[in-house]
């Protein structure tokens, strides 16, 4: 139905990533196959197995005010930066404050300002301590700011699903105003956790790539020498608008945001499920929970990480959900070019997954010398024109898995 209140549609984008401060730089970094991926220079990652990092392409304290910044998590800086940037995109609509929603997410939060904190502690006393300390390392401290800037007042939220919690975010989002709760909501995921402690505990869980003599070529998903993920950091935003709103504003659309399906594997708490079932299960839940059939979609933005054991599993999860229309499926892993910014991952991603969508051009996955066999689907290593199979709206899928066993799979449909 023309117009539909609870049809979503997104009318606007934002993010700031290791390959560009915006999204439209992002996105053309990723068409271009650019790695944000370098060696740390910090004196700590000497210390490390691993020692390379996806840092912002653009520093948040640039783009955020500089008294505000003292007041913020850098995090919550990068989730201000990409909010603001999508809300101007959007043309900054009025809507009634009430009407107004947030949901931004985060795997891990504040936790620069945890160890900033503990050590301010430790050396000079609780009285030397921000008072904004707990702001800054609280998961909800990213949708709190925003909803103050914007004056959301419909509801704010911060789902965390670890490596899922963007896409979660967005899935949420859409939900809100499908249930008539909000017209408008903002919404995605935001991390800033390259650091010591982290780069450490990932090292110490085999998880990230050691390939430190190549940094740019490290992340590398689905070849066949993957040796794990790199670790990113940034925030990916999208405005998300009842189809009745954005036509009474005369909005510019992007894409349907057409649904998402969720699931758990109940399997380990880090490690994917071989059958790859829980993947399964979240892609067609999203396919049906978007009205969309498997025939109509065309491109897959994999979470695919560059580790061995989730991409093979990944793969063979997305050709046993999609059937036989899976082989002209094409998948990109823009993580081989942002690295992995685990609760923003599913947010830049999706707005990956839109702009493909927009522009009917896949990203390419670059750093494939080697490709996995039997895979059950085709991977672009170069930029691939998406064209629909059918009359029926071209449709995409961003898949995002997390650490506890989270599965989300969002849907965008063509406008």
């Amino acid at each position: 139905m023309p117009n539909d209140p609870t049809r979503v549609v997104v009318t606007g984008l934002g993010a700031t990533t290791p390959v560009g401060g915006d999204a439209p730089s992002t996105w053309q970094a990723m068409l271009a196959g650019r790695s944000g991926v370098s060696a740390l220079t910090d004196d700590w990652a000497q210390r490390l197995p691993c020692q390379i990092a996806a840092r912002a392409a653009v520093e948040p304290t640039t783009v955020v005010d500089r008294v505000q910044a003292r007041k913020l998590d850098r995090c919550e800086m990068f989730a201000l930066a990409a909010a603001r940037e999508a809300w101007a995109d959007a043309g900054s609509p009025e809507v009634d404050p009430l009407r107004l929603g947030v949901v931004v997410a985060s795997g891990i939060g504040g936790i620069g300002s945890v160890l900033a904190a503990y050590d301010t502690l430790k050396e000079k006393g609780w009285s030397r301590l921000s008072p904004f300390t707990v702001p800054m390392l609280m998961p909800n401290g990213s949708a709190g700011w925003i909803s103050l800037e914007l004056g959301a007042r419909a509801g704010v939220h911060t789902p965390v699903s670890a490596c899922a919690s963007g896409a979660e975010a967005i899935g949420y989002g859409i939900d809100m105003i499908r249930s008539g709760r909000a017209d408008i909501v903002l919404a995605g995921g935001t991390e800033a956790a390259i650091m010591e402690l982290n780069i450490a505990a990932f090292a110490a869980m085999r998880a990230l790539s050691l390939r430190n003599d190549e940094p740019e070529r490290a992340s590398r998903p689905f070849d066949k020498g993957r040796d794990g993920f790199v670790l990113g950091e940034g925030a990916g935003m999208v405005v998300l608008e009842s189809e009745s709103h954005a036509a009474s504003r005369n909005a510019r659309v992007y894409a349907v945001a057409a649904g998402a399906g969720y699931s758990a594997d109940a399997h380990h708490i880090a490690q994917p499920d071989p059958d790859g079932a829980g993947a399964v299960l979240a892609i067609r839940r999203a396919l049906e929970n978007a009205r969309v059939t498997a025939a109509q979609v065309t491109h897959v933005n994999a979470h695919a990480t560059s580790t061995p054991a989730g991409d093979v599993v990944e793969a063979q999860a997305i050709a046993a959900a999609l059937g036989e229309v899976a082989a002209s499926v094409v998948v990109s892993a823009t993580k081989s070019m942002t690295g992995h910014l685990l609760g923003g991952a599913g947010a830049v991603e999706s707005v990956a997954a839109i702009m493909a969508l927009h522009d009917r051009t896949a990203p390419p996955t670059i750093n494939v010398d080697d490709l996995e066999d039997d895979l059950g689907v085709e991977i672009a290593v170069k930029p691939t024109d998406l064209n629909p199979r059918g009359p029926e709206p071209m449709a995409v899928i961003n898949n995002s898995f997390g650490f506890g066993g989270h599965n989300v799979a969002v849907v965008f449909t063509a406008a």
